[in-house]
This record gives structure tokens, C-alpha cells and sequence, in this order.
């Protein structure tokens, strides 16, 4: 079996795996946020709860919408034989990281940690956008190996605050770390990570076929 399979299976594992989490946690277990928000103290803006959740909902529901789409248009099968299908998938999946990043704007000024958060917040909203811009352009320039690059750096971040949380549970359950210092911690570590993930993935497991950058 090829390695970009195993990955492939890996990542829909992990996928699903994580929908399931925040669906449930997000409005089952914990819909008024209650958990998340009690770590967001000394606010430079006064949160209007109601708005903000409304916002959050919005912002988990879109940001599950672009993993599921991004992880089907992912499938070689649907890659090689149903590119209409392939088309308008990935239609989707720009649309729904664009929500994400509005939504994402909204909510970055009670970042827990504050500016310090907030300002990597919104320049990863910038880079995943222009990620993907980047992937649409080279498509339409039908240079599908840098298509397919630039989709594996954007959809990366799809997981950043799966990356985030893991990361930040490490820095505070495993080192001691105030919660706040492990969440900043978090954020900037699940970047870091997330962009030498994709390089990896595009140099290691699809290797001579990553040519065309």
C-alpha cells in the first residue's frame, strides 16, 4: 500500500474522530461554551455571550463542513474519475473556510491570552486564504501537482485547533503551565506544527510526484 493510502486512512480516522468530538462537545455536552469561556479573563472587549456563541456555532459547523470536503476530495478515486464531483467539492470547501475566516476575525479579540493570541489568529486567516487562492489559481492553470501542494498546505490547517487543544493539554496538564501561557503555547506551536506537517507530507509521502510547487 502506498503511503499517501495509509495517510489518507490515517487522516479520515483522525477526521471523523474529530467531528464527532466537537459536534458533541460544542452542542451537547457543553453548548453555552461554559468550559471554554472560563478561561477568558481579563477581556479587553466585553463579550456579548449570545452573539459570540451564535458566532462559534457558525465557525464549528463550517470549519466540520471543510474537513469532511476537503477529506472526500482528498479520495483518488474521486480525484481520477469524478472531477466535476471533485469541482464543486472544492467549491465548498472555499466557501466554508471563508466563513471560518470571518467568523474567525470576530472571535480572535477574546482569544484567551489576549493580543498575543489574537494577532496569530488573524494572520493564519490570512495565509490559509491565500493558501488556498493560490491552490484555485494554479487548478485553473491546470498545474494540478501544485494544485494538489497548495490544497495539502491549506487543508492542514483545518486542524489547528484540534493542534491547538491537544498541545495545550500537553503544556498544561504534562508541564504545569498556567492555562493561559499553555494555550499561547498551543497557538503558536499547532502553526509551527501544522506547516511542517504539510511540507512533510508533500516532500516525504507523495515525494517525486510533489514536483511543480
Amino acid at each position: 500500500m502506498q503511503k499517501s493510502n495509509i495517510l489518507y486512512r490515517c487522516m479520515l480516522v483522525i477526521a471523523i474522530g474529530f467531528i464527532v468530538y466537537v459536534i458533541s462537545d460544542n452542542f451537547i455536552l457543553d453548548p453555552q461554551a461554559e468550559n471554554f469561556l472560563s478561561h477568558k479573563i481579563n477581556l479587553k472587549h466585553p463579550l456579548n455571550k449570545p452573539v459570540w456563541l451564535n458566532v462559534m456555532y457558525v465557525h464549528v459547523v463550517c470549519a466540520c463542513i471543510a474537513i469532511v470536503a476537503g477529506a472526500v476530495n482528498f479520495a483518488p478515486k474521486v480525484q481520477n474519475h469524478y472531477r466535476r464531483v471533485h469541482r464543486v467539492i472544492g467549491y465548498v470547501y472555499f466557501g466554508a473556510i471563508l466563513v471560518v475566516v470571518l467568523t474567525s476575525g470576530y472571535m480572535a479579540p477574546y482569544a484567551t491570552g489576549g493580543k498575543l493570541n489574537s494577532v496569530p489568529f488573524n494572520l493564519v486567516s490570512i495565509l490559509w486564504s491565500a493558501m488556498t487562492l493560490i491552490a484555485i489559481v494554479k487548478i485553473r492553470r491546470k498545474q494540478r501537482i501544485a494544485h494538489r501542494n497548495w490544497m495539502v498546505r491549506s487543508y492542514a490547517f483545518c486542524y489547528m485547533n484540534l493542534c491547538i487543544h491537544a498541545i495545550t493539554y500537553v503544556a498544561y496538564q504534562g508541564f504545569g503551565l498556567s492555562y493561559t501561557h499553555s494555550y499561547t503555547v498551543g497557538v503558536y506551536g499547532a502553526i509551527l506544527f501544522l506547516l511542517l506537517a504539510a511540507e512533510f507530507v508533500i516532500r516525504v509521502v507523495y515525494g517525486r510526484r510533489s514536483k511543480g510547487m
